[in-house]
């Protein structure tokens, strides 16, 4: 078999602890009836036909690196089937054109949200595919846990954990802005694990108001500074009373660099106390794979590779109620998994008395 691999959209950890678990189970299994396909930058490379064949040794000592070994680029789902303005094919058409050019008998496709639109596209014009779930913000539809979800959870929490201390030397309020533009999953994943006061996101609309109130009743109680963590997606009541070209307006026009900025400024006004920022950014998203996605990461290669021995394409793996299964891919694009409002883990943050912002 010829199977082509690429990465694509947003890097994150375990990308490269993902491929291992394919390419080991597929040489162990196969042996020399297999031969692996690196695409470079993802689809990028399948649409340029940027690829190469790769060896066992290639898969060796990257279980706990970070990044990419392929790299990876983002394709827009949007620009797939647009002619360029100097040819008549569109992306997808050199994509297939590829596949047919290099014989890959499968493609084993890793990403988020759009890598997912694109590999069904890709699906339904012929092309074998198998898919592995990878994103920090866990959005992905179909299964419980993204691969680099719970490195970046670590890595927001030992953020926050260490604001703590300044914010209690100087009686401060920090916000905390963590990676999520329309999903909530990681900030409060890391906001409970840390010990925040305040968790706002993207599914719940925030007011500064009620936020405002939040760090009173605590200063109220002898607390001496108060830690909030904010979605970079988050949005206030009144953005979302708005429709969608208002709010695209209204967030080109905003002055300030991020929405935790802009509810800064309006907490400082409200409180009249020294409000600091402080972003991570794609420090999240770095590094190596925690044990447990090392763990998960494996656990998908390996489900991947069984999909692809068995010729059972069409599908990505999944992790549902513990356990790793095939989920439809037709099934899986398009669809974002957002934190229910009233689900048990924003319960759970109520019940310890921590503000939702609303």
């Amino acid at each position: 078999m010829k199977i082509g691999m690429l990465t694509s959209g947003g890097d994150c950890q375990g990308l490269n602890s993902a491929l291992r678990g394919v390419a080991k189970t597929l040489y162990h299994e196969l042996g020399d009836k297999a031969t692996l396909y690196g695409i470079r930058d993802g689809y990028r490379g399948l649409i340029e036909g940027d690829y190469h064949e790769m060896q066992p040794d290639d898969f060796s000592d990257i279980l706990t690196v970070g990044g990419t070994i392929l790299g990876t680029s983002r394709q827009p789902f949007k620009e797939m089937q647009k002619a360029a303005e100097d040819s008549e094919e569109t992306k997808l058409d050199k994509m297939l054109e590829t596949c047919k050019k290099a014989e890959f008998d499968v493609l084993v496709i890793l990403g988020g949200n759009g890598t997912h639109k694109t590999a069904n596209l890709l699906s339904e014009h012929g092309v074998n595919v198998v898919t592995l779930p990878k994103t920090i913000d866990n959005d992905l539809w179909g299964t419980d846990l993204t691969f680099g979800f719970q490195s970046a959870v670590d890595i927001a929490t030992t953020v926050i954990d260490s604001i703590h201390s300044t914010a209690f030397s100087h009686s401060r309020v920090f916000i905390v802005e963590v990676m999520g533009h329309k999903a909530g999953w990681l900030t409060l994943y890391a906001g409970i694990s840390s010990g925040a006061d305040v968790i706002v996101i993207p599914e719940i609309p925030y007011s500064a108001e009620k936020i405002a109130e939040a760090i009173e009743s605590r200063a109220e109680h002898g607390k001496r500074f108060s830690i909030i963590a904010v979605a970079e997606g988050a949005i206030s009541r009144e953005e979302a009373e708005m429709s969608k070209k208002e709010f695209k307006a209204q967030r080109a026009a905003m002055s300030y660099p991020s929405v935790s900025y802009r509810l800064a400024a309006e907490l400082q006004a409200i409180t009249g106390q020294e409000i600091r920022v402080t972003i991570p950014g794609h420090y999240q998203r770095g590094g190596a794979p925690c044990p447990a996605d090392r763990l998960l990461t494996t656990r998908f290669g390996v489900a991947a590779a069984e999909l692809v021995r068995k010729k059972k394409f069409g599908y990505m793996v999944g992790l549902q109620n513990g356990g790793i299964v095939p989920v439809k891919l037709a099934d899986v694009a398009g669809k974002l998994k957002t934190v229910p409002p009233d689900g048990e883990i924003v319960r759970t943050a109520r019940a310890l008395g921590l503000s939702m912002g609303d």
